[in-house]
């Protein structure tokens, strides 16, 4: 490098040398005054060469403790940085931990707060249903807190809803008689003893008049139940307040057989709501009635007349008194009297012809006896279709009704249903009895004609031994 910068001196000065001599004619004393200078201007050269590469030297010196300063600053600033990303990714690993922990813990108090939540507003239900609410109004509004979503539940609240457990647990699991108020039919609030046996049973602990008592979750109270114990029941309960007995009726489904107990249809009510084909039926069941009431009384009227007239009629005719028979028979059109008429009347014919005539005599009064029999067969018949007929009308007006409103409401698809199914059951109700009491008419109807086809066989052979009898004495 400092050889370059002499030569670029000497290079500079030969040419200004060089300038000058062509420019300007000098002389001798003027090219030694030159040379001189330039003598000068090489030493000074030299001098700021030397000058210059010492503070080069040094600059270069400085320079490269500096650059090696640095350098060694450098190798120590990687050093701390890669101590520093080490420790920037152990500081995220460990964020990350504490993360995942944070949000594990938030995660489980998240669902022991909602496990918490769930148990309150089970335990709330649990406590509002309960009967002996009624004896504490307040237990559902203290557990309210704990429902809260603003509210975080803490061990006082669990503790709170241990002690409600525990306590409906132990009321639910004994029979207690408070003396507490309830509300009577009447909408009247009254006071007095009550017998309650866990959420079973709650009634007046009164053994004269027994009132069922229902708990309305509502209004947090007791109150009389619009409905009747059946006759066991109530009596099982009559002799348990009075101490007679150890045993007391229960309604295991605690209310709902209460309430179905009260909403419990009467049969008059089930009639009303099986629609219009409801009143052909009972049209039916009354007029099978009437004829099977009548037919009843006539065929046991002929069956008790058959068998006292004709053991009468053998008698006289055994003993030969005819006047007696025509007496005894009279002027009266009941089958039997019409049948021993004509058997009478014919007693001098023979055998064979005395036989015609007392079976023509019961063939005319075959249908008198069956009179209304062959009615009552097609009634029993037609009940079922017409209940039948309802269940198909009531099936239409369903599925109408599903076809308008869907079903979403069960309750709109009662009506239909409830017409289905009570025509059905009234049809059956009265068709089972008619043809039974059809039947019962036809065995009594067969076993009148059977008796008076006895009677006759043993009219004829009255008749037959009083000829005979009649014949020898005409011989002797």
């Amino acid at each position: 490098m400092r050889n370059n910068i002499l030569s670029g001196f000497l290079l500079v000065a030969a040419v200004l040398l060089v300038v000058t001599a062509m420019i300007v004619p000098a002389d001798a004393a003027d090219v030694r005054a030159v040379y001189r200078d330039l003598e000068r201007q090489r030493v000074e050269s030299e001098q700021l060469k030397k000058t210059t590469e010492t503070r080069i030297d040094r600059d270069r010196d400085r320079l490269g403790k500096t650059l090696a300063a640095l350098q060694h600053e450098i190798r120590e600033l990687e050093r701390e940085l890669e101590r520093n990303q080490k420790e920037l990714q152990q500081r995220q690993q460990q964020v990350e931990r504490l993360t995942a922990e944070q949000a594990a813990d938030h995660e489980l108090m998240t669902n022991l707060t909602a496990a918490v939540r769930v148990s309150a507003r089970q335990l709330q239900e649990l406590v509002t249903r309960s009967v002996y609410t009624a004896f504490d109004p307040q237990r559902p509004d203290r557990l309210a807190p704990i429902l809260d979503g603003d509210h975080f539940p803490g061990l006082d609240d669990m503790k709170l809803m241990a002690d409600e457990f525990f306590n409906e647990m132990t009321m639910t699991g004994q029979v207690s008689m408070p003396e507490h108020s309830y509300v009577d039919g009447a909408g009247e609030t009254r006071r007095g003893q009550l017998l309650v046996v866990g959420p079973f049973l709650a009634t007046v602990a009164d053994a004269d008049k027994p009132l069922l008592l229902s708990y309305n979750s509502a209004r947090r109270n007791l109150a009389v139940v619009d409905g009747k114990l059946p006759w066991a029941q109530r009596r099982t309960l009559v002799k348990y307040l009075k101490g007679e007995s150890e045993q007391v009726p229960l309604d295991l489904a605690a209310g709902a057989g209460l309430e179905q107990l009260t909403r419990q249809k009467g049969f008059v009510e089930r009639i009303r709501s099986g629609g219009v084909l409801i009143w052909p039926i009972l049209l039916l069941a009354l007029a099978a009635a009437v004829i099977s009431l009548e037919r009843s009384i006539f065929l046991k009227r002929v069956h008790d007349r058959a068998d006292l007239v004709m053991d009468a009629v053998n008698q006289n005719a055994c003993s030969g008194d005819w006047e007696a028979c025509d007496k005894l028979i009279g002027k009266r059109r009941s089958p039997v009297y019409n049948v021993l008429r004509a058997g009478l009347q014919a007693r001098y014919e023979q055998r064979d012809v005395l036989e015609s005539i007392l079976q023509e005599a019961i063939l005319k009064e075959l249908p008198r006896l069956e009179r209304a029999l062959p009615l009552l067969n097609v009634m029993g018949a037609v009940a079922p279709l017409l209940g039948l007929l309802g269940t198909v009308t009531g099936m239409i007006g369903t599925f109408e009704v599903i076809n308008i409103y869907g079903t979403g409401d069960p309750r709109l698809m009662s009506g239909g249903i409830s017409v289905a199914l009570v025509t059905t059951m009234l049809g059956l109700m009265v068709a089972i009895p008619i043809m039974l009491m059809h039947t019962f008419l036809s065995r009594q109807v067969e076993h009148i004609i059977g008796d008076m086809e006895e009677k006759s066989v043993t009219l004829i052979n009255t008749i037959a031994r009083c000829r005979l009898s009649h014949t020898h004495e005409s011989a002797a």
